[in-house]
């Protein structure tokens, strides 16, 4: 976070001389140093938060830009990128849980405030940036869980396919509508929902941009689960909590099982497959699984 010395001295505001003791001055300076406090005490529009015991290892991401709900500007993607790097760089995560702190609301796609004042060269820096950190998110080694509670439009629903497992409250509502402002979605939807949903539905999706509510989102597999208004969270945390006993090795490896596999022929994916089962089969956690189950105990994973 910016200091506010660091402020004022970028704005060239602050000089380490007493403040004038024209009023006019003063004034501009006191108005200055509020505007400074105003954007140190802003929050941040992603933030990370580790569950503790017996929760360890669950990992919430927390979407907080309420004034746009949720919309994806250049602080909101920068937030992403930060977050997913922090993620990837700890060991002790073993599932993602990700959220909205907007009631409502999951994401509403991108700023296009925003957007209207971007150049065409912009604008195609900041979609490729978007796309590039979903799809780092998408690659993270841990299973992720989007918890989508009221409306994923646009890049908010592209944010949600990238992620392993999604649950949605019954008031949810989804739409990629990129084609009724004469684009097309940029951040994967062209990509993900076909191979969620099958081309035929995605093409229908996409071509006419409609909203389709949960009911239709968990019967076409948008969704995995679809529950009462309210209760997304809850359902996502049993999953994760489920998950997190399992040994994390074995998640880490299962995902990339099917991650690869998936973009690959059979044969070249069950290679994929022999590979991943070798980076298991010589650790701790696996002798553990075998001990607890020979004297009928739950297993104590340690990730190794």
């Amino acid at each position: 976070m910016r200091s506010l010395r660091g402020i004022l001295a970028v704005s060239g505001h602050f000089t380490g001389r007493r403040a004038p003791a024209d009023t006019a001055h003063a004034s501009a300076h006191l108005a200055l140093f509020s505007r400074a406090l105003q954007i140190l005490a802003q929050p941040k529009p992603v933030r990370l938060q580790k569950l503790s015991t017996p929760d360890s290892g669950i990992v919430e991401m927390r979407l907080e830009r309420p004034e746009a709900r949720n919309a994806i500007g250049k602080e909101m993607l920068q937030g992403l990128r930060s977050a997913i790097e922090k993620l990837e760089a700890d060991a002790t995560a073993n599932v993602v849980l990700l959220a909205s702190s907007v009631p409502k609301v999951f994401c509403a796609g991108a700023d296009l405030k925003e957007r209207r004042l971007m150049s065409p060269c912009e604008v195609r820096e900041f979609v490729n940036s978007l796309r590039s950190t979903f799809l780092s998110f998408e690659a993270l080694s841990v299973p992720t869980i989007a918890i989508v509670e009221g409306a994923a439009f646009g890049g908010g629903l592209e944010l949600a396919l990238s992620c392993d497992l999604r649950i949605c409250g019954e008031n949810a509502t989804f739409s990629l509508p990129e084609t009724g402002l004469a684009i097309i979605p940029g951040a994967g939807g062209t990509q993900r929902l076909p191979r969620i949903v099958g081309k035929s539905r995605a093409k229908e999706l996409i071509f006419t941009g409609r909203r389709f509510d949960a009911v239709e989102a968990v019967t076409t597999g948008v969704v995995n689960y679809c529950v009462p208004t309210g209760e997304a969270y809850k359902k996502a945390l049993e999953l994760a909590q489920e998950i997190n006993q399992k040994g994390p090795l074995a998640i880490r490896m299962a995902k990339k099982a099917i991650n690869q596999g998936m973009e690959v022929d059979l044969s070249a994916g069950l290679a994929v497959e022999e590979e991943c089962y070798e980076q298991v089969l010589h650790t701790q956690d696996r002798l553990e699984g075998l001990a607890a189950f020979a004297e009928k105990r739950k297993p104590v994973y340690t990730g190794k």
